[in-house]
């Protein structure tokens, strides 16, 4: 008979101390909880927790170590028109677990009725088929290891997937490949910071499922928007093979980064969970109380308020929803020692009723909390809920994915009409979006193209998306792509991929010297191609990796991509941390604004000009000696002043240099000339060609 003591009620999970484990679980919905441990032999032994503090059942086990599998069994009523679903039955994950092992093998037993019979309840054990929390061991030798703490308007994200950046890598060793431990080799690492990043954004790592529906059709959740566990890292991508091993993985990982000076940042899903809508398996929580972790339809319980699209939506307005959601962001800071997150389809979270309050529970939780207050905070600002689109409402401190940004860059290099007064905004850090909020322009998260979508390689080579791979007739994925195949769709001519190559350079350019924080998705500066797959969710295979032996062939964009990087890092005229003033500043030599729109042909734009629709050119003067911002240290900054010059016109256009911001100019970037730039110093009142469909960028000298 296994010894248990009586234990605490916090921390909630499996807390070991050296010489045995506490175990804690929240259920107000149990009669009588168990907690189920296993052996070698995948032996089941359970133990009645006889103690129970304010719904926390617990019991302390004297002996009982790192890598002991267990899960629970809870009593309680079965009555899904009344939310509850209380199974014995049904093993469950612990919702605090910080490991775990296995996945689920997708069976009939899984779920809490039998199939044909959604209101029947189905008492077929289903420990056999789903996998086991696992105990760890917390000690870690993190030495020195401090956050880098980059500020905003200096971070360049690079978002990739653990597995999709590494599984191909030839110089990384095979058997690391595809894990936390690719990601902190030095080949990776190297990579990143030629590129001038400074935060890895990493897709989904905690603990998620494949969908029975998937399973079936062959597929896999790929992406990993479908978690099951909020303290664990995913099994999936450990290299070690020991039981919790992932843990110590993931944290030598954020390490090596560190090291480097790079952020870890986690994209995170905190809005619903693997166990879908009332047709889902019985894995964790739905067991658990369901009640009390789900929104659930007022007139009929047994249903699920989604605002999500995957079926269910976490109960927000629950205190122990919100616990769970804030102790395991202060974990992931604390113990494991990433930087930040990104909050998938953010405004869920702030769902308290039906509509967004920007004011909700979780943010003002996170807003007062002395730890995840001074981390990266990222928001998707959208969800499939009504009102769910919320760019530019989330609060002071939070920064926000610029769906805005994207479509307008998009819009203006596909030639679409009357597109300049939204690409000034966007170009200059969405002050119509941030400003009002006293926010800066670092709030806006610039990209072109992330995850989910085309990648930039696909972005001119498709104009509509080609999902046929994942076997849903190609009704998945957005239909609103703002691409441009450049005249053929696909593979294409010479001439064609020319074009596509310098469109790739337009967008590039526009996201690094745009105010605000640019993110690149991994493998866009390799010229990583989906094949015109959009949506690639379920796609773990060649379609989605990047390609590293393809790096030969790409050269051109990625040492182009370098480049870029370091203008941007060289010159923090183009991270400003405040928003253009737009008129004349005291302290610039020349009394010139600090940010000018001229023409093409030099003169300042006027209302008219703006308004042209079918116009798709202008230059852009940004005032090096008008930054008006201390650096660190409080020292006034300095910089070289610059012409940006955007022609999205088909044709060559000839800009004149206006006389009154500079007498010389020497091209630092142009998109037409990948590798040789034009070297000669060009003069005030001067015509400069601008080759169509391409930026020329000028520092005065």
């Amino acid at each position: 008979m296994i010894e248990i003591w009586p234990g605490d009620p916090y921390p909630l999970g499996a807390t070991y101390d050296g010489a045995g484990t506490n175990f804690a679980l929240f259920t107000e919905a149990a009669e009588r909880v168990e907690l189920c441990l296993f052996d070698e032999e995948n032996k089941e032994t359970r133990v009645t927790f006889t103690e129970c503090e304010g719904f926390v059942w617990h019991g302390y086990l004297p002996g009982v170590g790192p890598g002991q599998r267990y899960g629970y069994r809870v009593h309680g009523p079965y009555d899904p028109p009344r939310g509850q679903q209380c199974n014995p039955a049904k093993l469950l994950l612990d919702p605090y677990a910080k490991a775990v092992e296995g996945d689920v093998k997708w069976d009939e037993a899984v779920y809490g009725y039998r199939f044909g019979h959604p209101d029947s309840r189905n008492d077929a054990d289903s420990a056999e088929f789903v996998p086991r929390s696992i105990v760890i061991n917390p000690f870690f030798g993190w030495g020195h290891d401090r956050p880098p703490s980059t500020p905003y308007h200096d971070t360049v994200i690079y978002e990739a997937h653990v597995k999709g950046l590494t599984i191909n890598h030839p110089k990384i060793p095979e058997r690391i490949r595809g894990t936390y431990a690719a990601i902190g080799h030095p080949e990776i690492i190297d990579h990143l910071t030629a590129l001038g990043v400074t935060a890895i954004e990493l897709m989904p790592v905690h603990q998620f499922v494949t969908d029975h529906v998937l399973a079936e059709r062959g597929l896999t959740n790929y992406w990993g928007y479908n978690s099951i566990g909020f303290f664990a890292p995913h099994n999936a991508y450990s290299s070690t093979g020991q039981r919790g091993g992932q843990v110590l993985e993931f944290k030598a990982m954020v390490k090596a980064l560190h090291e480097a000076n790079i952020e870890v940042i986690l994209d995170v899903v905190y809005n619903h969970t693997a166990e879908g809508n009332h047709l889902g398996p019985t894995l964790s929580m739905r067991g658990i109380d369901n009640a009390d972790y789900y929104r659930l339809v007022d007139s009929d319980k047994r249903y699920y308020m989604d605002t999500t699209g995957t079926g269910n939506s976490l109960f927000m307005r629950s205190p122990h929803v919100l616990q769970m959601i804030m102790d395991s962001l202060r974990y992931w800071v604390i113990e494991m020692h990433v930087d930040g997150f990104r909050f998938d389809l953010a405004s869920t979270l702030a769902r308290e009723l039906h509509e967004v309050d920007r004011l909700s529970a979780f943010f003002d939780l996170v807003q007062q909390d002395p730890v995840l207050s001074q981390v990266k905070l990222i928001a998707e600002p959208w969800d499939v809920g009504p009102g769910g689109y919320q760019v530019g409402n989330f609060p002071a401190r939070w920064t926000e994915w610029n769906g805005m940004y994207r479509d307008t860059i998009r819009d203006l290099w596909r030639g679409e009409p009357a597109a300049l007064p939204e690409f000034a905004s966007r170009l200059t850090g969405s002050s119509d979006l941030y400003q009002d909020d006293s926010r800066r322009p670092a709030a806006s998260i610039n990209f072109v193209t992330c995850h989910d979508g085309f990648s930039l390689q696909d972005l001119v080579s498709y104009n509509h998306k080609h999902n046929e791979a994942n076997g849903e007739d190609n009704r998945d994925g957005a239909d609103d792509n703002r691409s441009w195949n450049c005249g053929e769709e696909g593979p294409a001519s010479l001439a064609i991929e020319s074009l596509r190559e310098q469109q790739k350079r337009n967008f590039l350019t526009t996201l690094f010297l745009s105010q605000g924080v640019p993110m690149i998705s991994h493998g866009d500066e390799l010229g990583r191609t989906q094949r015109g797959n959009n949506n690639v969710y379920c796609q773990d295979n060649e379609l989605s990796w990047v390609d590293w032996s393809d790096i030969r062939e790409n050269w051109l964009l990625l040492e182009f991509t370098r480049r870029l990087a370091k203008l941007r890092a060289d010159h923090p005229v183009f991270r400003r941390r405040r928003f253009f003033y737009g008129r004349p500043v005291r302290g610039s030599e020349e009394n010139l604004s600090d940010i000018a729109w001229l023409t093409p042909r030099g003169e300042k734009m006027t209302d008219a000009d703006w308004n042209v629709g079918y116009a798709k050119s202008l230059a852009v003067f940004l005032n090096g000696e008008a930054i008006t911002e201390p650096d660190r240290r409080g020292r006034q900054i300095v910089d070289d002043s610059f012409l940006l010059l955007f022609n999205a016109h088909h044709d060559v256009i000839k800009f004149t240099l206006p006389k009154d911001y500079g007498e010389m100019w020497l091209t630092e970037i142009d998109t037409a000339m990948p590798i040789t730039v034009d070297t000669r110093v060009c003069r005030a009142g001067e015509s400069v060609p601008v080759v169509g469909r391409s930026v020329r960028v000028l520092r005065r000298v």
